[in-house]
């Protein structure tokens, strides 16, 4: 079967994690050494070969802030996904910002990454009144979401053009018993979403061993991958671990 160009957009998330877990407060422009720049990281990254670059603001803002967002909307040469959740605030900081592209995602406070999809059914309501603004806007949006059947059915009558189908569920059974169970749910949630005309992304918990399966996953555009790009980063550089991942990708 022949396999698409896979897009690879970076998420710069972690490494704004570690900046923080020793600058948090201190402002950039301090004079201090604030490192490691997220910022940096992404413009690293995209001369390396990624199509986009993905920052989640949070509403804690414990990794990435609003000055990395706006410096980053400024300087890249390719795309902003920016991963919001489907607050007034939010929403009204990617209206002022105007990326290409917003994710919606969910949010919990005790979780140190996202760990699942949104509840598309529970708060449909929400999501709509969110999506319909920034469609108008003229961003690009999309949904990120487990891949299951009423999920991707829910996103598709909301009227997003793209789905991004979460990964996490797979990546933790990769070395398990049950990697191909959650292998095929991928499979099956990628042939439904894309029987709706949708786009069909993934992301979180894809790294330089599983994205061998992933990728014979069919209709896939692109991938969200940042934490093992910023883990193999330590020690090849940023372009290396880039190039790596896009050669995996698309061998």
């Amino acid at each position: 079967m022949k396999v698409s160009k896979l897009l690879l957009g970076v998420n710069v998330d972690h490494c704004a994690t570690l900046r923080q877990a020793r600058y948090r407060g201190v402002d950039r422009e301090s004079g201090l050494a604030v490192e490691p720049d997220p910022v940096f990281f992404a413009q690293l990254a995209e001369q390396a070969g990624a199509d986009g670059i993905t920052m989640h603001l949070r509403e804690d803002r414990r990794h990435v802030q609003e000055a990395d967002v706006r410096r980053a909307r400024a300087v890249l040469a390719t795309r902003l996904n920016l991963e919001i959740a489907c607050t007034v605030e939010m929403t009204q900081f990617a209206l002022d910002l105007m990326p290409e592209a917003v994710c919606l995602v969910p949010e919990d406070r005790q979780e140190v990454t996202t760990e699942g999809g949104l509840d598309v059914v529970g708060q449909r309501e929400r999501i709509q009144t969110v999506t319909r603004a920034v469609k108008a806007a003229g961003i690009e949006v999309s949904l990120f979401i487990d891949p299951d059947t009423v999920s991707i059915e829910t996103a598709a009558a909301i009227g997003v053009p793209v789905v991004e189908l979460h990964t996490g569920a797979f990546a933790n059974a990769f070395h398990g018993r049950d990697c191909n169970k959650e292998l095929e749910r991928l499979l099956r949630g990628a042939e439904k979403a894309h029987s709706l005309g949708l786009i069909v992304n993934m992301g979180h918990g894809i790294n330089y061993q599983n994205i061998r399966l992933i990728r014979s996953i069919p209709h896939l555009h692109e991938l969200n991958i940042g934490h093992t790009i910023l883990s193999r980063a330590m020690f090849t550089g940023v372009t290396e671990a880039v190039r790596e991942m896009k050669a995996l990708m698309n061998p």
